[in-house]
């Protein structure tokens, strides 16, 4: 296996998201009451499906819910609800993430998490910060339950957009890495 990396459009590409996500489900969860009440646009939801089939996993449209309780629910209903082996392999939010009373996502994701990853935030903070120094007002957290790997992104399209270029080119080593797949070798 290379470690290249290639684009969805490539054959290299689209060889590497067959095998990424074969077999395997992801799910969007977008925080936004706007949206879920219809008074705005969902416009990071289409981005983050379109991404992940383009990975090669089966994933549905975006969940939209307002922002507060109902991300907790939302992430209770596929992490805790839903029988282990049916639990989607990688489960993104959008929005939540800001300083607003009601942007709970980070606190939601976290109770629910049994190990984080903080190194995966902190690089999408730095690709943010290439364009505007607001990227570091996202309080999101990313680990892992079971085998499903969960990370918030930020309710704004340039936000999904850096974490997409972050995440994506590690998306293949976190998967193997969760459902320990990984072929390690000796530790020296």
């Amino acid at each position: 296996m290379t470690t290249e990396s290639a684009s969805p459009g490539s054959s290299t590409g689209n060889e590497t998201a067959a095998r990424l996500g074969a077999g395997r489900s992801a799910a969007v969860i977008i925080a936004s009451t706007s949206a879920a009440r219809g008074e705005a646009a969902d416009t990071t939801g289409p981005i983050l499906v379109d991404w992940l089939r383009s990975r090669g996993y089966d994933t549905p449209d975006a969940i939209v819910v307002r922002d507060g309780e109902p991300v907790g629910q939302a992430l209770r209903a596929l992490l805790v609800d839903t029988p282990e082996e049916e639990r989607p392999r990688v489960i993104v939010t959008s929005g939540g993430t800001g300083l607003a009373p009601d942007d709970r996502t980070p606190e939601f994701t976290a109770e629910l998490l049994e190990r984080q990853s903080p190194g995966l935030v902190y690089a999408m903070w730095r690709k943010g910060l290439e364009a505007t120094t607001s990227a570091v007002m996202s309080r999101g957290v990313a680990g892992v339950r079971g085998r499903s790997f969960v990370i918030n992104f930020p309710g704004s399209k340039g936000g999904v957009k850096d974490g997409i270029t972050v995440i994506d080119e590690l998306l293949e080593h976190i998967q193997t890495s969760v459902e320990d797949t990984t072929d390690h070798g000796p530790r020296v």
